[in-house]
């Protein structure tokens, strides 16, 4: 194939899991719609009496059958936003494979900021089905494929850049140890993120003392949200200090002949992981849980995500402004790598 077919080839199949995405997105709108018909027993998993395990909900077999509340319904839009979503994620997988395929030379799939757009957010699909079975993250499905689709969509209107070969900076050994841990890190705190949204949600709604019944008694109690959300930072964590602090910093000195700069995006990415060192130090030292734990998680992420497109997008002066579209090929800019 020529490097033509393959740009238009990534273009198609980018556009095309986006469309995945949103039929995965309507999937899960009708199971979340579908749970206000359904007991609150059976819509939070508790129920027993002649039912089977089926996702998160139990689904009544046998001579119960007949009597339908709902909640086959509710499995079959679940599974069917799932399988949408793995066929998204590898649709969007293609859309990469194809970017780094249409550059002449070939090269890995990261050298604008489309193209680290893309890869964000593949990375927080992948963790989220990846993690799927280990903490039942049916009620994360509707926050996940809204965040994926919302982004997408931004990369694709406002930061899409033709392919173009890598910048002497950007064509390191050093390009992929960076991104590749920056982008894992960035999906687990996505979803960290997004799990303590929901914890401020739920908290909120049982402290108002209101049923919990529809998508409500599918979302598990606050106590279990806080500590899936603990594991996902956690895992995080180190992962992000590894991209951050070390393999950014000699990244740094190789192209530029130093560690630190005081670059913006150095600046922000550090002012990330200072916010997130805090929200695990508070937990494991005054055991600061619940709503100040979800809320500082919170803040995280909003730097984290500035730090990711906003730096980019909108900085002037940072040496990492090449993933903005109006950086122009004569930019000197354009010859930085990704801190």
């Amino acid at each position: 194939m020529t490097d033509t077919a393959w740009e238009t080839l990534s273009n198609q199949a980018v556009a095309a899991c986006g469309i995945v995405y949103f039929l995965a997105l309507l999937a899960h709108l009708v199971e979340w719609a579908s749970l206000r018909k359904v007991p609150a027993a059976v819509a939070a998993g508790t129920a027993t009496s002649g039912a089977t395990p089926a996702g998160d909900v139990l689904v009544r077999t046998g001579p119960e059958a007949a009597e339908d509340d709902g909640s086959s319904r509710v499995a079959m839009f679940g599974r069917l936003g799932l399988l949408l979503t793995g066929l998204a994620a590898a649709l969007h997988a293609v859309g990469l494979l194809g970017r780094g395929m249409a550059a002449d030379p070939n090269r890995v799939p990261w050298g604008n900021m489309y193209e680290f757009t893309l890869s964000g957010t593949f990375f927080v699909t992948a963790l989220y089905l990846v993690f799927y079975r280990r903490y039942r993250l049916s009620w994360l499905s509707l926050p996940v494929v809204t965040f994926v689709l919302a982004t997408l969509m931004v990369a694709v209107i406002w930061l899409y850049g033709p392919v173009a070969p890598l910048t002497e900076a950007l064509n390191s050994p050093w390009l992929v140890i960076h991104v590749v841990s920056a982008v894992i890190a960035t999906g687990a705190f996505s979803l960290g993120g997004m799990t303590s949204a929901l914890y401020l949600v739920k908290e909120r709604s049982l402290a108002k003392g209101r049923p919990q019944t529809g998508w409500l008694a599918r979302v598990p109690e606050p106590a279990r949200l806080d500590l899936v959300s603990y594991r996902m930072h956690a895992f995080a964590f180190p992962v992000w200090t590894f991209a951050v602090l070390i393999t950014g910093p000699i990244w740094a000195h190789q192209a530029w002949s130093s560690y630190w700069s005081w670059d913006p995006k150095e600046v922000w990415a550090f002012i990330t992981w200072v916010v997130y060192a805090a929200y695990l130090h508070a937990r494991a030292t005054a055991g600061w849980k619940g709503r100040n734990a979800a809320a500082l998680a919170l803040v995280g992420m909003a730097t984290l995500w500035f730090n990711f497109i906003g730096i980019n997008y909108f900085s002037t002066t940072s040496q990492h402004s090449y993933a903005a579209p109006a950086v122009t090929v004569e930019a000197p800019v354009a010859s930085t790598p990704i801190v």
